[in-house]
């Protein structure tokens, strides 16, 4: 099978190496030309266009930013549909709206091929290692079919329903990262501003039944004065936009919304989340 990838960024980077590292006949397309010179170094083929990707492949693999780059990549003058689309299959990996993988779902089904979104959960050194969460939504049996390739990519996989389940459920998972970020963000100026020193609240959250990977690493970034992102901030605060979008009007996911909407607009939008702390501040 021919694999095709578009989407070399933080998280497609890693991810379509794995891939090509566990065997497979991986053809590659960014807007950015700059992000193939490491696959051109390694002889993996590399095209012009996204037509010209879905021509050269079986299936395509799309991980980019927003709802706009995904029109422009399906229904551009070059799109994936202006090609050879019938009998294919592409998953959407992108976190981006329910609607537009309806969309695209609809306009893939007109051309012949399946559509899956497939959003995942993790950052970028779940991507090196292989160890995301997969949340897809769309037919059961592409689902099956897609799966061992899933394998190479995450240590889980869930089918969570019909087309633009596997967003929505994304969107609920990346709401409540958006709130644990803002609580530890808070609790930390609090107790900073009583006296107690942040190692020792961190350590103590540590051995407490709210330990978790993910605190323990944004602690660690704030210790360390570290906010190069490992999930940037805009894409928080673009995540929360999509959940508003989808109806999400709860009191924590509004704050945190709102919060991340102005820590974006303060300029603190290609540091990692947990600048929110900054914004705050």
């Amino acid at each position: 099978m021919k694999i095709g990838w578009i989407g070399l960024g933080n998280m497609g980077n890693p991810m379509s190496q794995r891939l090509i590292k566990a065997g497979y006949d991986v053809t590659v397309y960014n807007r950015s030309k700059d992000k193939t010179d490491y696959f051109r170094q390694q002889d993996v083929l590399v095209v012009d266009s996204p037509r010209e990707l879905i021509n050269a492949t079986d299936m395509v693999f799309v991980m980019v930013s927003d709802d706009a780059a995904i029109r422009a990549l399906f229904t551009g003058k070059e799109g994936l549909l202006e090609g050879a689309a019938n009998g294919k299959i592409i998953i959407n990996m992108s976190t981006v709206s329910p609607s537009i993988s309806r969309e695209m779902s609809a306009l893939c089904s007109a051309r012949g091929c399946d559509y899956m979104d497939a959003p995942v959960s993790g950052s970028v050194k779940p991507a090196e290692d292989g160890t995301l969460v997969i949340i897809a939504g769309g037919d059961k049996d592409v689902f099956d079919k897609v799966k061992p390739l899933f394998d190479h990519l995450g240590r889980l996989s869930v089918h969570v329903g019909g087309c633009g389940a596997g967003n929505t459920a994304k969107l609920a998972v990346n709401t409540l990262l958006g709130i644990i970020t803002q609580g530890l963000a808070e609790v930390t100026l609090f107790a900073g501003q009583k006296g107690i020193c942040e190692e020792d609240l961190f350590m103590i959250i540590a051995n407490s039944a709210l330990a978790s990977p993910f605190i323990k690493m944004k602690s660690d970034a704030i210790l360390q004065d570290n906010f190069k992102a490992a999930f940037a901030l805009r894409h928080m605060s673009k995540d929360l936009r999509l959940a508003k979008a989808e109806g999400m009007d709860e009191p924590l996911g509004n704050v945190a919304y709102q919060s991340f909407q102005d820590a974006e607009r303060a300029g603190l939008a290609d540091e990692d989340i947990i600048a929110i702390i900054k914004h705050l501040e």
